[in-house]
């Protein structure tokens, strides 16, 4: 094993199949829980933040408040992203991903003991935006960290399938955040889950929390960074190289996730307040359907992760992206038709078509930067284009609506996003040298 498979991201030295499962198995069960965390917030915000600590604020107002705190969560990240990223490069993979639980514990559980406007007036939303900062500076960590734990273990030829771990994370948490939602709803009179009730799923963290650093500390460091460490190319500044060595690589990482980022976060945000609100449907039929969407969006993802290991992630993303811009043209118009089979096939559709996006992404990120630089310049990629799109499409598509009074406005700012995502997938190379090898084989 030579020096140059240690540190470009196309090999890594030989890891035992226990310690790959164990590797998979922590990055899924912590990105979810850090997930439920962050997306918790998400579902409050639509559902019960505004009249909570904006109470003086009309019910658009409350909303367009409480969803501008959701983005604030966005904006911490690529300062956690950053920051975690500059140490896990220098001393390890694994601590950050340690600390990134713990400050998402914290913060989340803060919010639910947080009183709101009625008992502590103008303080409750400042203290709520300063742990939705925390919240964010925490899940900014932890992406690139867990995507790390499970490439930089996986076996040879399966980079893009255990890549896929962290990735699946994500609709895992949005489905126990939606699930822990929907029983409080159904189990609690609506007056008590005015009252206290929304604050139980928060405080359900702390357990999850503990279940997820159980895990994550028997994890071992990954061989790959060991070698990097054994070999003396730690980098002295990791995110001043990637900034001047790697920005290209940087900035079309973060293109590439802005529709995938963006249209999820209004099929999972924004949707259950267009639902109730709009539509009028409760609460308990917008969860139900979100929750009936994720195991298909998983499946997405595992599909087309696998796939990515012997098509190239570039290709299957490509694919995906361009079934991406056709199926976010067409969610809002059978969302609009109001009818429970046809809105659910749209989330469905919709789903299985992001998964199929975000599957190759996290080994097609790893692979873009050397091993020595490779958590700050993934988690920046992942946190910028996290930002530009997650960050700002629930807030987007509420003033949208809001301004314009039609859900063609939304469609049109899904179709824009997409189009900069397809882009930039377009620009970048094939990063799976087994993909390449293959088809330069083929094509002798």
């Amino acid at each position: 094993m030579t020096v140059a498979d240690a540190t470009s991201g196309t090999g890594a030295p030989a890891v035992s199949e226990r310690q790959a499962r164990r590797a998979v198995t922590s990055s899924f069960v912590g990105t979810a829980i850090e997930w439920y965390d962050f997306f918790i917030y998400g579902t409050a915000a639509a559902l019960i933040i505004g009249p909570q600590f904006f109470p003086s604020a009309s019910a658009f107002a409350g909303t367009l408040a409480a969803f501008a705190t959701f983005a604030v969560g966005f904006i911490a990240r690529p300062i956690g992203g950053v920051v975690m990223g500059h140490f896990g490069d220098k001393i390890g993979r694994k601590s950050m991903l340690v600390l990134s639980l713990v400050l998402m514990g914290v913060a989340t559980v803060g919010i639910g003991l947080l009183p709101n406007y009625e008992a502590i007036g103008v303080l409750a939303p400042i203290l709520l935006v300063a742990l939705r900062f925390l919240q964010g500076i925490g899940v900014g960590g932890e992406w690139g960290g867990a995507v790390l734990v499970a490439t930089e273990n996986a076996p040879p030829g399966k980079r893009g399938l255990y890549g896929a771990a962290p990735q699946m994370g994500v609709p895992a948490g949005v489905l126990a955040a939606n699930l822990v939602f929907l029983l409080v709803t159904q189990l609690l009179p609506e007056e008590a889950f005015q009252s206290w009730g929304w604050r139980l799923p928060f405080l359900f963290s702390a357990v999850l929390v503990f279940v997820a650093m159980w895990i994550r500390l028997g994890v071992h460091e990954s061989e790959e960074f060991t070698q990097v460490q054994r070999n003396e190319q730690v980098a002295k500044m990791p995110i001043v190289e990637v900034l001047t060595k790697n920005y290209r690589s940087v900035l079309l990482a973060a293109g590439t996730f802005i529709a995938t980022n963006g249209i999820a976060y209004v099929f999972m945000v924004y949707v259950l307040n267009y639902g109730t609100e709009e539509l009028g449907f409760d609460r308990s039929t917008m969860l139900t359907m979100l929750i009936v969407a994720c195991p298909v969006w998983m499946a997405g993802m595992a599909f087309s992760a696998f796939k990515s290991d012997t098509w190239g992630r570039r290709r299957v993303y490509i694919i995906a992206s361009v079934a991406l811009l056709v199926t976010s043209a067409a969610f809002f118009p059978m969302i609009d038709t109001a009818s429970i089979a046809v809105m659910q096939t749209a989330m469905i559709v919709l789903a299985f078509v992001l998964g199929c996006c975000a599957g190759p992404q996290s080994a097609l990120f790893a692979e873009l930067f050397p091993a020595h630089i490779r958590y700050s310049g993934a988690s920046l990629g992942y946190q910028i284009g996290a930002i530009l799109g997650g960050g700002l499409a629930p807030f987007m598509a509420t003033f949208l609506y809001g301004t314009f009074g039609t859900t063609y406005a939304i469609t049109g700012y899904f179709v824009l996003i997409a189009l900069v995502s397809l882009g930039s997938i377009l620009m970048l190379h094939e990063t799976n040298t087994d993909a390449r090898r293959a088809d330069a084989g083929r094509a002798s």
